[in-house]
């Protein structure tokens, strides 16, 4: 049996971290190159905001379906058949995306491509969190997370250097190679003890609802991430709208304020975990964060008449306060017992994501009464005040002992 690792690194999270270095590369490609993809398919500025609105909608309801699927198949069939079959489905399907012709044929290899991207952080970060031991697995998730999230960097300079298409096929070519390492991990000591167990219901999503204590746990720890997909889904994404609004003068590429982001969310999600290991709480980082976050947008919505450096600038800093994305999916993994522990920390985060194209929805809706910059305020507004609500009643998990069942 394998017994508690007391170092932050080892083969289980370089290869997570790894895994989820392609998974966020490809994850975030489509935002990168969407107006060079569609503008070169044939579509006009209009329908490049609309057609682009869509296929991210689609992919993100992928991701939202897909987290089910392989959430499940991780507490019945193992953490490593999820990191297994995943990335071999999302590698195909950016293989795929390079021979598009077709708007529609887009959205559907990116649906096709959320739902394989969907497996890789939960099953990684549910696999490390088992391994580690439990008073440092906060750092070992974090190192996962800020190493992985460089991934969007990555595609924002393969994008520059490489035709659209390209980029996509690189995508997939990386994901195979990832599966070379994959075969030197091994499965969780506590994912083979409950396997062993006929009578324990394994990644059954029904336990999710039918108790009130497991719910209300569940809900809320979907709620505290969704300032990250508002952040990099509006904010970020449709920075080259925003930036028309504030009467700046140059163009914003919204991939270049993507890779800015990104950078920024991997500094702040290695800080995370050493801030919660300092503090000793996953909660008081979190409002630490939110914090960091709410000032980032309050001068993300006063930059009239800027500049486009000010506006990179301003989405590094709400990268950086949304940096806590690692320490909001290892306590979705810390909130539950062994035999559902990979359904949660699959299913929460990519139920955000999946809330991206209700977030979108609400942002539209707003504006048929004020203007496009104040709807996206107020739709921050909205899920800052829901998130800190959610995570003032989520329990602490900082330290809890994970060998144990749901009954």
């Amino acid at each position: 049996m394998r017994t508690k690792s007391d170092s932050i690194f080892s083969i289980a999270v370089l290869v997570a971290a790894l895994g989820y270095f392609v998974d966020i590369y490809d994850l975030l490609l489509f935002n990168i190159v969407r107006i060079k993809s569609l503008t070169e398919l044939g579509l006009s500025a209009a329908q490049v905001k609309s057609e682009g609105e869509f296929i991210i909608s689609v992919q993100m309801v992928g991701l939202l379906i897909g987290g089910i699927i392989w959430g499940i198949m991780g507490d019945k069939k193992g953490r490593l058949s999820v990191l297994f079959g995943s990335i071999i489905l999302y590698s195909i399907a950016n293989i795929v995306n390079g021979f598009v012709e077709t708007t529609g044929q887009y959205a559907l290899v990116r649906f096709i491509a959320g739902v394989g991207l969907a497996g890789e952080l939960g099953a990684g970060i549910t696999l490390v969190s088992e391994i580690a031991s439990k008073e440092k697995r906060g750092l070992s998730t974090s190192l996962v997370a800020g190493i992985g999230l460089l991934g969007a960097v990555v595609a924002f300079f393969m994008s520059q250097n490489f035709h659209w298409r390209t980029c996509y096929f690189i995508g997939g070519g990386l994901g195979f190679c990832l599966l070379l390492l994959r075969i030197s991990v091994m499965e969780s000591s506590m994912f083979n003890q409950v396997k062993e167990m006929s009578n324990v219901a394994k990644g059954n999503m029904l336990l999710f609802f039918n108790n009130g204590h497991r719910f209300r746990k569940y809900i809320l720890a979907i709620l505290i991430g969704l300032p990250t997909w508002y952040v990099i889904g509006i904010l970020v994404g449709f920075s080259n709208d925003f930036g028309k609004d504030f009467n700046i003068n140059e163009a914003i590429d919204p991939g270049k304020a993507t890779m800015f982001a990104y950078i920024a969310i991997a500094i702040g999600d290695v800080l995370t975990g050493f801030v919660s290991q300092w503090l000793r709480s996953r909660k008081k980082t979190l409002f630490i964060f939110y914090a960091f976050t709410i000032i980032a947008i309050a001068f993300y919505f006063t930059q009239d008449n800027g500049s486009s450096a000010r506006m990179y600038a301003i989405c590094a800093a709400l990268g950086f306060g949304t940096g806590f994305w690692a320490i909001f999916v290892t306590m979705a993994a810390e909130q539950f017992g062994t035999n559902l522990r990979a359904t949660a920390a699959t299913t929460v985060p990519n139920m955000v994501r999946g809330a991206l194209p209700l977030l979108l929805l609400f942002f539209k809706w707003l504006q048929n009464f004020t203007s496009h910059l104040n709807a996206g305020l107020i739709t921050g507004i909205v899920v800052m005040l829901i998130s800190i609500t959610a995570a003032w009643f989520t329990e602490e998990t900082f330290g809890k002992d994970l060998n144990y069942i749901e009954n």
